[in-house]
Formats: structure tokens, C-alpha cells, sequence
């Protein structure tokens, strides 16, 4: 089987040597170690040192040569909209002041659909409309951190937040 233990970020490999090509959602692109069949067929097993999130262009290097190149799937979104830079600055405080990962594209923001946080922009004043795009959450100021905690979370738990 082949193997990959080296991305490289779009624009830095040569297209010209792709052999195959994998869609994937966001979650499928936040990886360390898994096994994948490309869209043309070539098993491959992803076997990065650390967990990485994979970006759309991004080349995953074969060690039997050649690469395969990462496609961000469409997948369900909320895209959320303020009448101001200033009201949507403000509803991305309380995105983030939740730990919930948002993607900025713009006059607008990306998040996974969530009835509860949907109504809460709602009556914050946003405009909110269900989208099929690529969700690409902002990565935070310490790294990678746009992850779900997958755990109850409390600003006064006394913990870090490196979930990793």
C-alpha cells in the first residue's frame, strides 16, 4: 500500500505529478493516521507525524512517487450576515466566545448548522441561510484550534486548550 508522510501546502508541488485526487469534508481532513481510495482507485495510508488539517489544493507526497491532491467536498453550512462590519464582528465574538469553529469569507461567515446557535445570531440580528460550500474554519491565534472539545467546556475548568 502506498504511503504518505509529507503535504505540501497548494502551490508548492508539481501538479504535473498528481495520480489521483480525494474529496473530503472538513472533518475527513483533519487527520494524523488513516487509510484512504482516492477518487481514481490508489489506496493510500496517510501516516503524518501529527494531526494536520489537510487544505483544499494541498498535496498529500506518495512515497512510491507522484502525489494526490486534496478537494475540499461541499458540505452543509450556515452562512451568516449583518447589516454592518461592526454587527458581524460582533456576532463572530460570541462564535468565538462559544470555542465554535467559523470560517470568514468576507461580508460573512461559515458555521456548521446548529438550530440553537442559528436562533441565538437570529436574535443577535444576523441573517442566516442554509449553503452548500467547503468549510474551512479559521485554524485560532495558539495553532490549530478548530476543533469541536468534544467535552462539556467551562471557562473555569482550569485547563489548557491543547486538546490535542
Amino acid at each position: 500500500m502506498h504511503r504518505v508522510t509529507e503535504v505540501l501546502p497548494v502551490g508548492r508541488w508539481p501538479v504535473a505529478e498528481q495520480r489521483d485526487a480525494i474529496t473530503l469534508d472538513y472533518d475527513e481532513r483533519h487527520r494524523r493516521r488513516r487509510r484512504y481510495v482516492a477518487a481514481g482507485g490508489l489506496e493510500f495510508l496517510l501516516d503524518l507525524a501529527a494531526a494536520t488539517v489537510l487544505a483544499h489544493g494541498d498535496g498529500l507526497k506518495l512515497d512510491s512517487g507522484g502525489y494526490v491532491a486534496i478537494v475540499a467536498a461541499p458540505e452543509p453550512l450556515v452562512e451568516v450576515t449583518a447589516p454592518s462590519p461592526a454587527a458581524l464582528a460582533r456576532l463572530a465574538w460570541h462564535l468565538g466566545n462559544r470555542h465554535l469553529p467559523a470560517q470568514i469569507a468576507g461580508e460573512r461567515l461559515l458555521i456548521r448548522d446548529d438550530h440553537v446557535i442559528v436562533d441565538m445570531l437570529r436574535r443577535l440580528g444576523a441573517t442566516a441561510r442554509h449553503v452548500s460550500a467547503p468549510f474551512t474554519p479559521e485554524g485560532g491565534a495558539y495553532g490549530q484550534h478548530n476543533h469541536d472539545h468534544r467535552h462539556p467546556h467551562r471557562h473555569g475548568d482550569g485547563h489548557d486548550h491543547d486538546h490535542h
